[in-house]
Parts: structure tokens; C-alpha cells; sequence
């Protein structure tokens, strides 16, 4: 495959076998990211792959509540039910049958519940700053050394043990995690799933349990969280009133999937090939509104060089370890083109891109994972600002902060993928790039030519692919591994191949 082109991959499917099939089975797929969410379905076939329908989409945001930046959770439930009644009337008029639902999300939030199932207030955003005052409480009791010789989690000051250190009062209430809360309301049934529980700070990345040793020393409620669930286990089956409000069949369970949204797109990477060592030999990059750089291993790595380069080790499915660190993200082109249409700049992406692929290299860089591009408001001037404190000047056009933006967050990648391979010994011998960023030429050809590696770009929709193919193995539809599960993706993807040192511009088509 050279750059540029669009490559059909042959199909894959040693061991991908079907079970006796249901030919009428779709699978619900809620999958919510911090700026937008949809429902879809998905239909699992072992020789064509995966197939997606968008049926219904809403946006998300943040909203000020109270002083605080907080998720507006009533509204956002709402969408979903609204989708899946939509996916229940599209299912009954193809006579499918929706067999069930997995829900993933972003990581780290969650709501409180009370005994009486009922959530007290809509939950914190990690971009609200209450956390921040709490890090230096949490540390005295565990210090950051301990906290990632026992959980391996990336330090971020929004990670939920310090969100929940900030709580007033935990007493009589339980925390959900946003995926786990759908779910609760879809079911009435409490359980954390595993990939997004190793997101709080407060799980063993060993014995995959709950570290109850640092519950106690923060004085946490030892039952703060529910149970843990695994990717494809059942939650539970819908409760009469969300049956009434949805349409759908009586016996749709909710299966627990890859609920943190990275998980899921990780497991519909279309890599097939193993290290000698066991390991994946490629690199990963899920690229959304933030940036998941990183390879997958078979067990954490929780040495003090790991923690001092700041990567964390959380869950995949089937207990794969996501070896990753954040690096800034799309947020910050998104937010570039918010504050520029308040301006009255409303240019297309594909011409903004188009336009700052026709700049010079060598421009000037910010750090795109600098925690002060994370809340949101005046994007283009805290990155004209950043540029100024490092000796350099942005010109305050459009283009020139859309380069700067893309040089930097593919720098970051190299230098995040340079740091993985030191601190685990791997060697990786392609990137792939799956999520929102894979249609983005500029910044995928940019990630060769810093990286020197070749970049597979490719599939856009792969945390939904993830979720649904989780659903499809716990219904017997398909079987197998992840392996045989990433042999699905790729025989029903189209991939884009970018090799170092090339030219292009703009985004797929």
C-alpha cells in the first residue's frame, strides 16, 4: 500500500468462526464522547466484518451548574433512550431483532446514586478545576510512588480518586461511572465495568480487584464503588419502564463491554501479528478529542521510570493492558474553529487543513498535552501564547495555528511512542491510527514523518466497531480472540497506509 491510496485488505479468518448463526441479531451500540454521542447498530458477519448504522446522534457538553462545570446527565439519558427507540423501529421494519446494548464512554467521571437509585446531582466534569486542590491531600496519605506501584495509572489531576476526594459527603451513596450509570438506569443493576474501573486510581492493576487498601486510607466508603464486571458479561436485562419508553424486545440484555471508550477502539485495531515476546508489535494512537498513544501488553509495567514518564496501565478486553499516556487531542482544533466562527471565520476543515499543509515545516510547536489547554475558551490565543513563551511568534491566521496544532500533537506522538518503546522493550513496527483523527491526512502523513513509522489509518468508527464485537462474541454470533476479533475489522475496512517523508494535504475524502 503506498500514501494516498485507499486499500481494501484481504480478509483474515483463522479462527474466526460463527456459532449457529441468528442471521437476524443486531447489537446496540451507545457510545458517548465528551463533545457528542450516537447510537448505533451493528451487524457481525465472520466473512464480511462489521457493519454500522448511525441511527441516532446528540451532542454533549459541559454545562455551569451551581459554580461548576458539570455533564447535563437528565438530557443526555434522555438522547439515549431516544436512540434506542429508534434502533428497536429501524431493527422491527429490517425484521432484526436487537439482541443487546454495550455502552462505553469517556473514562474517569461518574454520578452519585443513592440507596434509593436515585442520582443526587448531575455529575462533575473532569475539566471542572475541584480536583486540583485535592491532589496535594491524596498524596499525603498515598504517595504518588505507591499510588503507581499498585494502580499504574498516568497521573492526571482529574483521575477520580481525586475527584471523589473532593466529594463533601459519600455517605449512603455509590459512585457510577458514566457508562455504568446508563447501564444502571437501563437495568436497575449496579456493576463496574473493569477497563474503565482501572481509570480511577483506586484498582489493582495486578490482581485487577479494588485496591480497598487506599479506599480506606482516603476515607472512602470500602463499598463506594459496585461490583467489577468483564467485557462481555451480561449487566442485565431492561427494566419494564425503559422496555415501555424504547420498543425494544423483552429479552435485550445489557453486556458489558469495553466501556471505556479507548478500549474499545483498541480492540478494533486491524493489527494481526504478535512480537516473539507475545506482545502486539504495532503502536496505537485512538485520536479524538484527546489522544491515546500507545502499544498493548500483556502485563502493566509499574517500574519508577514508567511512572516518571507519566504513561498508565489501564484495561482491555479480554485482560490486555492499554500501555498509554494522554497527549493533547483534536479538542484543540475544535475549539480553534469555535472561537473562530464566533469571529465570523467559519472555513471549512478540509480547506483549513489544505491550507496549512501548504505551509513550510519547521514551524513553531506548543506542548499539546500542557494541562492549560484543557478547559475551554480563547483556544487560538493560549496557543499564540504558549508559542510566545517558548521565543517564538505564531502569525494570527487560521492556518498558521491549525499547523502549529497538528506539528505539535504529531510530535507529541513521537516522542510518547519513542518513550513506550524505551520503558517496555518493544519494538513497533507501525502505527495505527483509529478514531475521529484517521481522516485527517495532514495530521496522519505528519505522524509518519515524525515517527518514521509507517501509519495505518483506519477505522474511523473503531470504538463502536470494539463495543459491537464484544456484543457479537457474547452472543455466539462470532468467537475467538482478539485476534480473530481485529481479523473482522479488517475484512470490512477500508485502510489508508501513509509511509515517512511523503506530501499530502486536506482529510480522506
Amino acid at each position: 500500500m503506498t500514501n494516498g491510496t485507499t486499500t481494501h485488505t484481504a480478509p483474515a479468518h483463522a479462527g474466526a468462526v460463527s456459532a449457529p448463526a441468528d442471521i437476524n441479531a443486531v447489537f446496540a451500540a451507545i457510545d458517548i464522547g465528551a463533545s457528542s454521542g450516537r447510537v448505533m447498530l451493528g451487524r457481525v458477519s465472520p466473512s464480511t466484518g462489521v457493519s454500522l448504522e448511525t441511527i441516532h446522534r446528540f451532542p454533549n457538553g459541559v454545562i455551569e451548574l451551581d459554580g461548576g462545570l458539570h455533564w447535563d446527565f437528565d438530557a443526555l439519558f434522555a438522547e439515549v433512550l431516544k436512540g434506542l427507540a429508534a434502533a428497536a423501529s429501524v431493527a422491527a421494519t429490517n425484521g432484526e431483532r436487537v439482541v443487546s446494548i454495550g455502552i462505553d464512554t469517556w473514562a474517569v467521571d461518574y454520578g452519585l446514586v443513592n440507596n434509593a437509585g436515585e442520582l443526587t446531582a448531575q455529575p462533575h466534569s473532569y475539566r471542572d478545576e475541584r480536583s486540583r486542590a485535592t491532589v496535594g491531600r491524596v498524596h499525603a496519605a498515598i504517595s504518588p510512588e505507591r499510588l503507581y506501584a499498585t494502580t499504574g495509572l498516568q497521573y492526571l489531576q482529574f483521575n477520580t480518586l481525586y475527584q471523589l476526594a473532593a466529594e463533601p459527603n459519600l455517605t449512603g451513596v455509590q459512585a457510577l461511572l458514566i457508562p455504568d450509570l446508563i447501564a444502571f438506569l437501563l437495568t436497575g443493576e449496579r456493576r463496574t465495568e473493569v477497563t474503565n474501573a482501572s481509570t480511577t486510581g483506586l484498582f489493582d492493576a495486578v490482581t485487577g480487584r479494588w485496591a480497598t487498601e487506599f479506599l480506606e486510607a482516603l476515607g472512602l466508603p470500602r463499598n463506594i464503588f459496585p461490583p467489577l464486571i468483564q467485557p462481555g458479561e451480561t449487566v442485565g436485562t431492561l427494566l419494564p419502564a425503559v422496555l415501555e419508553q424504547t420498543g425494544l424486545p423483552a429479552d435485550t440484555t445489557v453486556v458489558a463491554v469495553g466501556s471505556h471508550d479507548t478500549a474499545s477502539a483498541v480492540a478494533a485495531v486491524p493489527a494481526q501479528v504478535l512480537s516473539a515476546s507475545g506482545d502486539q508489535d504495532f503502536a496505537y494512537i485512538s485520536s479524538g478529542t484527546w489522544s491515546l498513544v500507545g502499544v498493548e501488553l500483556n502485563a502493566p509495567v509499574l517500574t519508577e521510570a514508567s511512572r516518571k514518564a507519566n504513561f498508565t496501565n489501564e484495561r482491555g478486553v479480554d485482560g490486555t493492558i492499554r500501555y498509554l499516556r494522554n497527549v493533547g487531542g483534536l479538542w484543540l482544533l475544535s475549539e480553534c474553529q469555535r472561537a473562530w466562527a464566533d469571529q465570523g471565520f467559519s472555513q471549512s476543515l478540509p480547506a483549513l487543513l489544505d491550507s496549512a499543509a501548504a505551509l513550510p515545516a519547521g514551524g513553531p510547536q506548543i506542548n499539546a498535552d500542557d494541562p492549560a489547554f484543557t478547559a475551554p475558551d480563547n483556544m487560538p490565543d493560549r496557543i499564540r501564547s504558549a508559542v510566545r513563551n517558548t521565543g517564538a511568534v505564531l502569525p494570527d491566521r487560521p492556518a498558521a495555528v491549525v499547523r502549529c496544532i497538528m506539528d505539535s500533537l504529531a510530535a507529541g506522538y513521537a516522542r510518547t511512542l519513542a518513550d513506550a518503546e524505551r520503558l517496555t522493550g518493544c519494538s513497533t513496527n507501525a502505527v495505527h491510527i483509529v478514531g475521529g483523527g484517521s481522516q485527517n491526512r495532514l495530521l496522519c502523513q505528519l505522524t509518519a514523518d515524525a515517527t518514521g513509522k509507517a501509519v495505518i489509518a483506519g477505522p474511523i468508527e473503531a470504538t463502536a466497531q470494539g463495543n459491537v464485537l464484544v456484543q457479537a462474541r457474547a452472543a455466539g454470533v462470532v468467537a475467538g480472540g482478539l485476534t480473530e476479533l481485529r481479523a473482522l475489522v479488517v475484512a470490512g475496512t477500508s485502510l489508508e497506509r501513509y509511509e515517512p517523508a511523503h506530501e499530502v494535504s486536506g482529510v480522506a475524502s
